[in-house]
């Protein structure tokens, strides 16, 4: 099984980081900050004005270690890599199936179900802790309601109308997510899905941890020689990750939103901790960053039993173990793409 590496994030604004031999060494003032050896990064993620050497750049791709430029908000601007990797044969069958509609159909259901599961199970686990909520009735109807959605996306055939349940059931799902939170509700209220600007603190951190979560996955596919542009769910468009978008359904109610969740309702982010700019867009500040980002690498660390390889694996994996399981099942190792679910 693949070693889960650590991802260097740097927020610190005007850092510059450079080669020192085998080293990353990051600058701040012209003073050295840190300086972490090459071998043990999975990937390094830059926020807002940070800059790299060029000879830091050939370094990560000798070494195969992605390199994202992010805004400080945590909006994606660019990615530096290396060769790309595994067999071209792959990405031919990739290509292929993502061109037959019939085959993109089968891959996208089961996507789409593993996705409506998963956020059920959000669901159900907050009536389970808390079943005296006021918002209990609201919350089973949502189940009943994604219920019948999984059903109908067995009789389903067309892409559109998988897309078409898919989005009825996100509808359904975050129509109730106002209930799941606890604490500080006077700031961190939920009433409906905003992304490009998000425009409350809830949004905020759902955008910034999927973004987080699709970083990993389009690493992850990359690093098994699958190309994250090309989906089956989402169709191609210049600049966008297709297939990282694809697999992201599967796992962002697992990894992104009980992340979110957790960090309100245990109260380690504050209401203090967002602003609004002028353009209505709400923004964390840098300490809610870092106490994000902290959170995010310790949930990778906790261990869990994978689904259907019944191994134990770090969380962080996930995006790989699904990535392999695409990359076998387009080779023609496995029947059909075995989704996450949780269970």
């Amino acid at each position: 099984m693949k070693q889960l590496l650590n991802t260097l994030f740097v927020t610190t604004q005007g850092a510059y980081l450079a080669k020192n031999g085998d080293t990353v060494e990051i600058l701040h003032e012209q003073q050295t900050k840190l300086r972490v050896p090459i071998h043990t990064l999975g990937s390094i993620v830059c926020f807002g004005n940070v800059a790299c050497s060029p000879f830091l750049m050939g370094l990560c791709a000798e070494h195969n270690v992605p390199l994202s430029f992010l805004t400080e908000n945590g909006h994606f601007l660019a990615r530096v890599h290396g060769p790309v990797s595994g067999n071209v044969l792959l990405r031919k069958e990739q290509y292929r199936r993502s061109d037959d509609l019939r085959a993109s159909s089968e891959i996208a259901r089961s996507i789409v179900s593993a996705k409506i599961a998963n956020s059920r199970i959000v669901l159900l686990r907050a009536l389970r802790d808390r079943p005296q909520t006021e918002g209990r009735e609201k919350i089973q109807n949502a189940l009943e309601e994604m219920g019948r959605n999984l059903e109908d996306l067995k009789r389903s055939g067309d892409l559109e109308e998988i897309r078409g349940l898919e989005g009825m059931a996100a509808n359904t799902y975050f129509g109730c997510f106002d209930c799941l939170i606890t604490a500080n509700k006077n700031a961190f209220f939920f009433t409906q899905r905003s992304r490009r600007p998000p425009l409350d603190p809830v949004n905020a951190l759902l955008s910034f941890l999927y973004t987080l979560l699709v970083h990993d996955i389009r690493s992850a596919l990359e690093g098994v020689g699958l190309d994250p542009a090309v989906g089956f769910l989402h169709r191609d468009r210049p600049g966008r990750p297709g297939l990282a978008l694809d697999m992201m359904e599967e796992l962002r109610a697992y990894l992104a939103d009980r992340l979110t969740l957790s960090l309100i309702n245990r109260q380690q982010v504050s209401p203090k901790g967002f602003e609004k700019t002028e353009s209505g867009a709400v923004v964390m500040d840098e300490q809610t960053r870092k106490t994000v980002l902290v959170a995010w690498q310790k949930r990778k660390q906790e261990e869990i039993v994978h689904p259907f390889l019944q191994e134990k694996i770090q969380i962080g994996l996930l995006p790989y173990v699904q990535a392999l399981l695409m990359a076998r099942f387009l080779r023609g190792d496995l029947d059909g793409y075995p989704p996450f679910l949780w269970r």
